[in-house]
């Protein structure tokens, strides 16, 4: 009789309403190997997940009709998916910075592999990608999402979520830290690279025999990577401006 109870039809539309959340957070919260890590693994990381938050799941009414369960289906989709790009925004801030940071300091022509799609990418974007990464876990972000996941399923039971005018906003604020967060992590870096090239040019200009076109792209990289090894130390601290963001908007899809 227990047994019945615990799998009762509630809790198995319960089950597959929460485990329809989960996936969709897990598409784009930026979890180090997750993308490139083969379908079991990723299968059993979401199971496990679903399975840690069963005093929360939810108990939907059992005599519902398939129109209704549908619906219910792509509003869990359409929360996780909201709440898992409202975390992404902060990590692909560092990814627009680095691409901007290449194409001035010369780096967008060395690639290596990206462990995340193993595909050629640039080495800065490589690095910021892995830094993010890293630095997603180390301050503590994921215990964020699984919070802010847990409070979902308390204040937006399954299939009452409704993408309201004020969650949208809020998420296109979150969406707009990628180019605020990206410029403020490439604009020191762009600045001194417009200064090396007008030092380099009054150098020339002064002495016309010296050949500076072969120094200058030497000159570029290496100044830009002492620049960012100083903008390493800030790092955390845009990092932690762009989630709090991130993280206002994915509390904002749960409020009620």
């Amino acid at each position: 009789m227990a047994g019945d109870k615990l799998l009762s039809t509630a809790t198995l539309l319960g089950f597959l309403l929460t485990l329809v959340r989960v996936s969709g957070v897990f598409v784009f919260v930026p979890v180090p190997g997750l993308k490139s890590a083969v379908d079991p693994a990723r299968v059993l990381l979401i199971l496990a997940v679903t399975i840690a938050l069963f005093p929360l799941w939810p108990h939907p009414a059992q005599d519902a009709s398939a129109g209704v369960f549908v619906y219910w289906i792509a509003s869990e989709s359409a929360l996780g998916l909201g709440i898992g790009l409202a975390v992404a925004f902060a990590v692909e801030a560092f990814l627009v910075g680095a691409q901007a940071i290449s194409l001035q300091a010369g780096y967008s022509f060395a690639s290596t592999i990206d462990p995340s799609t193993q595909a050629d990418s640039g080495v800065l974007i490589v690095f910021a990608q892995i830094a993010a990464a890293l630095l997603f876990f180390a301050m503590g972000l994921d215990r964020e999402v699984l919070r802010t996941f847990a409070r979902s399923l308390e204040t937006v039971p399954a299939g009452t979520f409704l993408l309201s005018r004020e969650t949208g906003q809020s998420l296109i604020a979150a969406g707009s830290t990628i180019f605020s967060t990206g410029l403020r992590l490439a604009l020191p870096v762009i600045a001194v690279m417009i200064m090396t090239d007008i030092s380099l040019a009054l150098l020339g200009r002064v002495n016309s025999q010296l050949h500076l076109l072969a120094l200058a792209f030497p000159v570029k990289m290496i100044v830009g990577l002492c620049i960012l090894g100083w903008l390493a130390t800030l790092l955390p601290a845009l990092l932690r401006g762009g989630s709090g963001i991130s993280f206002a908007a994915a509390r904002a899809l749960v409020a009620r």
